[in-house]
């Protein structure tokens, strides 16, 4: 419902003609679309407790429309009737209580585990057969309004005064029972509205409105007058001076202007056919930074009176920085965070650069929603220019000209000629900023010496650089030590002695005219000029330097439904499963990775990058991982990495834009050009933490069928109150889940334990009779299934025992004598045993 409220208030002058720049709402069109993909990727669910609510069709349908994906749609509607439709109307959600003869009406909140006594006794609510009458009118359904017509007729009450709608139909004491033995048998008792006198207002007014639809009295544009139920493009726009929603079409186009910042740049790129313009050339139009367009926005909202400080100095996203702005008469384009000079390494990587450009290109022709086109300023540096990868630089910056880029439409022109197609907005609230308050925008560089060609630009000379011993260095003076750095030119040996010197003396540390800070920014911005990575990510890390858009990375992470993970593997990790601001990532950063490995903690940033950015453009990768854990996944791909190479490679001294390479090669689980065995194929598995589609349902209905509960590694996940708090579907039971084979340190066998859940599933699923009597213990059915396939190897390979399951967890699961066989046989011989009995037969028991 937010979300449709958004959409239709964006650019509404509350006041109307009458009013002020300040009355105007502005929506943040990249706040806006993260809470879209919420709602996407909630759908069919309605949120993480509950699998299904009878709210959604109103929010889907009449009055919100708040989808237009007409497939998504359907299975949402599909949802809510198959789990909730009754004989008299819609179940709110499962487990309702409200209404029930067994609730309390004096008491606040539930008990623990009381829901469960609400299960298959809900209350049926009417309302939503109206609801569904009117969803059929607006789809030009006949049938369906006949349908519901028919199934609410029965329902309603005829009183002197008119027809009444009740609230709900109850199930009476005396027919609980038997309405759970078998659900829908029993006689409803309506709620008492027509004997009280107390009308159910909003039950009777959706029952007028359907009635003036259904008898053509009144028409869907006249009770829907914004036109929400048409798509965005086709309905009416209330303002051209400020953006409006309107769907994403087809053949965008998304228009790009470069930006060189001098002009003997823009004049070499001319020799290669590239168009490009400099901040001059464009006056009066201003080229601003979205550091300055955050600071714009900080005004937003602002009211002393109510004592609102205006919008969080939060950074636009790449929708925001796309519209041209108007500022106090001044046209203003914005580039991208992604051309913002900053501390961190990652710009110095010109083909981490170039895949950056690639994918924000994708996601704005993805996301686009906006009327208008995107209009991407990209701001070419002369350091761009300079490097190993220029040529890769110039051939994406004339890839432009073809009119396609990656997939993508694109238009590449001088920005006067796009203004008239681009999306424009005007930020008329900044027209009470005070005139002694300025912005800065971007100033073209006057340089003297000029360059035609690449031959012209200097090139760099290769550094070897090897790590050196530093334990001697703990036992010196800090004076010696300072003496051995003036005796080495070696840069990481130079980092090396420098961390020993900042762990005992701190940043401040003054040798002859610098500080240790000084110091370490020199050679991090050296390592980066010479591409020696590891040395530029450990002085990163001695520098505690933070990447500006590590929380928007991660709110990516949460709003596709997952939950992440920082630390290093084999250690404590805390989880993220809500946005944070970035000082308490930074926080968790330097608690949880610092104290094992300086270097992890910008490796990590660059994975919290990477992994954003690709759950926002390819979703599907991440497929069955419900728990992103940054440095399981890093060991993934240190794994993936030995199996490709065929040796130890150390992930540190990769480019950025290879590590990403990596993690796109590990994602994929079989894009790899290098056969995986089994035991490799489970360590990545068992590593990203993926499952079967199915598995949290499989535990559940495993969980049902043991009394005891269910151990792993320590573990206890009990029966109760675990079945009656939750549902089968609800993300809270996988996340509980999740939890449990947290507690796991080995990938391999996670992934193990995970094969012997969907086989103890399996195997009870085919004999519903028997259930366990006590706690099953998966470790130890996963040690007994070890205990048979080393009997078979004794007996056919005439090998000797061994502890070390490696060879258990390389035989591939569904082939003769694999370990689905084993971990079966495990499973039934718990069964010969006594650790289960019959569920229907008393006399089957096995004591």
């Amino acid at each position: 419902m937010a979300k449709v409220a958004l959409e239709a208030i964006n650019g509404f002058n509350l006041f109307g003609d009458k009013g002020a720049a300040w009355s105007v709402i502005y929506v943040d069109v990249d706040a806006h679309n993260r809470n879209r993909t919420i709602f996407d990727c909630v759908l069919p669910r309605e949120s993480n407790s509950k699998n299904t609510d009878a709210c959604l069709i109103p929010t889907v349908s009449w009055p919100a429309f708040a989808i237009h994906d007409e497939e998504l749609r359907n299975r949402t509607m599909a949802k809510a009737v198959r789990k909730l439709q009754g004989q008299y109307g819609f179940k709110r959600f499962l487990r309702d209580g409200y209404g029930t003869v067994l609730e309390e009406k004096n008491r606040k909140y539930y008990k623990p585990t009381e829901i469960k006594t609400f299960d298959g006794i809900e209350c049926e609510w009417p309302l939503f057969f109206i609801f569904m009458v009117i969803d059929g009118v607006f789809k030009g359904s006949a049938d369906q309004v006949e349908k519901y017509q028919n199934l609410l007729q029965p329902l309603l009450a005829e009183t002197s005064d008119g027809v009444v709608v009740p609230k709900y139909y109850y199930i009476s004491q005396e027919c609980i029972e038997a309405e759970r033995a078998k659900p829908g048998s029993q006689i409803r008792i309506p709620s008492m509205e027509e004997e009280t006198g107390h009308l159910f207002l909003l039950g009777q007014a959706v029952y007028m409105v359907s009635k003036l639809l259904v008898d053509g009295l009144l028409h869907i544009t006249e009770l829907d007058v914004i036109k929400r139920h048409l798509p965005a493009a086709a309905r009416p726009r209330h303002s051209i001076r400020y953006s409006f929603f309107q769907g994403r079409t087809s053949d965008l186009v998304v228009q790009i202007v470069l930006i060189a910042e001098s002009v003997r740049l823009q004049q070499m790129l001319a020799t290669y056919g590239i168009l490009s313009q400099t901040p001059h050339q464009i006056e009066p139009i201003e080229v601003w930074s979205p550091n300055e367009l955050t600071k714009a926005f900080g005004f937003l909202g602002v009211n002393k009176k109510l004592g609102l400080s205006g919008r969080p100095m939060r950074p636009v996203g790449g929708l925001g920085t796309s519209k041209l702005y108007y500022v106090c008469g001044h046209l203003v384009v914005c580039y991208p965070l992604l051309f913002e000079v900053s501390d961190f390494y990652l710009s110095q990587d010109m083909n981490l650069v170039i895949d950056d450009v690639k994918s924000d290109l994708v996601f704005l022709a993805k996301r686009w929603k906006l009327s208008g086109r995107p209009t991407f300023c990209m701001l070419v540096r002369e350091e761009n220019i300079r490097g190993p990868n220029t040529r890769e630089y110039l051939d994406l910056l004339a890839e432009f000209k073809t009119g396609s880029c990656g997939g993508v439409n694109v238009r590449l022109g001088r920005l006067q000629t796009l203004i008239s197609a681009a999306c424009v907005e005007n930020l008329d609230f900044l027209q009470s900023v005070p005139d002694t308050y300025t912005f800065k925008y971007v100033d073209e560089l006057s340089m003297k010496s000029s360059f035609r060609s690449l031959t012209d630009v200097s090139r760099l000379a290769k550094l070897d650089d090897e790590p050196i011993d530093i334990q001697p260095l703990k036992f010196m003076s800090s004076y010696d030590i300072v003496q051995r750095l003036y005796h080495t030119d070696n840069m990481f040996a130079q980092t090396q002695i420098l961390s020993v010197l900042l762990e005992r003396e701190g940043l401040d540390y003054r040798i002859e005219d610098s500080t240790i800070k000084d110091r370490l920014d020199r050679l991090l911005r050296k390592a980066g000029v010479h591409q020696n990575w590891h040395v530029v990510r450990f002085c990163a890390g001695l520098l505690k330097k933070m990447v500006d858009s590590l929380a928007p990375s991660l709110t990516a992470m949460l709003v596709r439904g997952k939950q992440a993970t920082i630390g290093v593997f084999g250690h404590e990790e805390e989880v993220i499963d809500k946005p944070m601001p970035p000082f308490k990532i930074k926080a968790i950063l330097y608690s949880t990775t610092g104290p094992y490995d300086v270097s992890d903690i910008a490796l990590q940033q660059e994975m919290i990058l990477n992994i954003g950015k690709y759950i926002s453009t390819s979703p599907e990768l991440f497929e069955g991982i419900l728990k992103i854990r940054i440095g399981w996944i890093i060991e993934a791909m240190r794994r993936e990495l030995c199996i490709i190479e065929g040796k130890d490679v150390s992930i540190y001294s990769m480019p950025p834009s290879e590590v990403r390479k990596l993690l796109l090669i590990t994602l994929a689980r079989f894009g790899g050009q290098v056969e995986r065995t089994p035991l490799q194929t489970r360590q990545l598995d068992g590593a990203f933490n993926r499952v079967p589609r199915d598995f949290y349902d499989r535990v559940w209905r495993i969980l049902e069928k043991t009394p005891g509960g269910l151990k792993v590694c320590g573990y206890h996940l009990p029966q109760q109150p675990t079945l009656s708090d939750m549902t089968m579907y609800e993300m809270n039971f996988s996340l509980l889940v999740e939890h449990m084979l947290s507690n796991i340190t080995d990938p391999a066998y996670r992934q193990i334990m995970v094969e012997l859940f969907m086989v103890v599933s399996t195997l009870l699923d085919r004999n519903p009779e028997v259930q366990f009597l006590s706690a099953v213990d998966m470790d130890k059915l996963v040690q007994q299934g070890f205990d048979e396939f080393q009997k078979d190897q004794s007996r056919l390979e005439v090998q000797e025992k061994q502890d070390d399951m490696l060879t258990f967890f390389n035989t591939a699961p569904n082939v003769k004598r694999g370990t689905t066989s084993y971990l079966a046989k495990a499973v039934v011989n718990n069964l010969m045993q006594g650790a289960v009995r019959s569920s229907q037969d008393e006399f089957c028991s096995i004591c």
